[in-house]
C-alpha cells in the first residue's frame, strides 16, 4: 500500500513542489491550504491527491482535514508541517499587536494544531507511528533584520520539534526539523524585490531551486521507522548564515 503525507501550505512555493515531489514518488498526499483552486492545480493528474481547503488556525477545519485523510488513506505516514507566513518587515515599536497575533496564529498556533492532529491519529493507527517533519527556517537560528515576530514564531517552533521528538517515542513518532534558507519562493521573491525598491543597486538574496528543498523532505520523509533526522538545515550555498547578525 502507498504511504501517505500530509502537507501544508500545499498551494504554493515549498509545500507546492513537495508535494509535487511526493505524490511523483507514488506516495498518497492530502494536500493543506486555503486556496482550494490552487490545490486543484496541484492535484490535477494525481489519483492519490486528497484536495483539503483548510486554514491551519482553525482547529475544526484541521481536525477536518485529517480525518478526510483518514478516511481516504488509511492511515497517515507522515506530515510536513509547512504552512507560514513571513509578515511585514519592520522594527518591533512599529508593528501592531494584530501583525503580532496574526504571525503566531499562523506560524506557531497554526503548527501546533496541524502537529496534534498528526500526533494523535499516529499514536492511535495500525501499525502505530509516523512521521512528523516542522519546517523551521534559518530565522530558527539567526534572524533577518526587523523580523521580529517570525523569527520569535521559529524559534519556537524548535521546542516543538524537540518535544513531539521526545514525546513520540514510546509511540514511534519520529519529529525532524527542516531549516531553510533562502529557496527561491514567492516570499524570497518579495524579499528580493523590496530590497531593489529601496535601492537599484542592492546585492541580491542568494537564492536556491525550491526542487532541492522537496528533495531535502523527501530524504527525511523515506527513512525507516528506525531513523530520523532531528534537524537538517538547507540554504543557498552563498547566502551569509554563518556569519550572519
Amino acid at each position: 500500500m502507498a504511504k501517505s503525507i500530509v502537507v501544508t501550505g500545499a498551494s504554493s512555493g515549498i509545500g507546492r513542489a513537495t508535494a509535487e515531489r511526493f505524490l511523483d514518488q507514488g506516495w498518497q498526499v492530502a494536500l493543506l491550504a486555503r486556496r482550494e483552486d490552487a490545490l486543484e492545480t496541484v492535484a490535477k493528474g494525481h489519483a492519490g491527491a486528497l484536495v483539503c481547503p483548510c486554514d491551519v488556525t482553525d482547529a475544526a477545519e484541521v481536525d477536518r482535514s485529517f480525518d478526510a485523510a483518514m478516511k481516504k488513506f488509511g492511515r497517515i505516514d507522515a506530515l510536513f508541517n509547512n504552512a507560514g507566513m513571513f509578515g511585514r518587515q519592520a522594527p518591533i515599536d512599529e508593528l501592531s499587536i494584530d501583525e503580532w497575533r496574526a504571525a503566531l496564529d499562523v506560524n506557531l498556533t497554526g503548527m501546533f494544531l496541524c502537529a496534534r492532529a498528526a500526533f494523535g491519529r499516529m499514536r492511535n493507527q495500525n501499525p502505530q507511528g509516523g512521521r512528523i517533519i516542522n519546517n523551521g527556517s534559518i530565522s530558527a537560528h539567526a534572524p533577518r533584520e526587523n523580523s521580529v515576530t517570525y523569527t520569535t514564531t521559529k524559534h519556537a517552533i524548535t521546542g516543538l520539534t524537540k518535544s513531539l521528538s521526545l514525546d513520540g517515542r514510546p509511540f514511534d513518532i519520529a519529529c525532524g526539523q527542516i531549516d531553510i534558507g533562502n529557496a527561491r519562493t514567492e516570499l524570497v521573491e518579495a524579499l528580493n524585490a523590496r530590497l531593489l525598491a529601496a535601492d537599484p543597486n542592492a546585492v541580491l538574496n542568494p537564492t536556491m531551486d525550491v526542487a532541492d528543498v522537496a528533495d531535502a523532505v523527501w530524504n527525511m520523509a523515506k527513512l525507516p521507522a528506525t531513523a530520523n533526522v532531528q534537524f537538517m538545515t538547507i540554504m543557498a550555498t552563498k547566502m551569509p548564515f554563518v556569519g550572519r547578525g
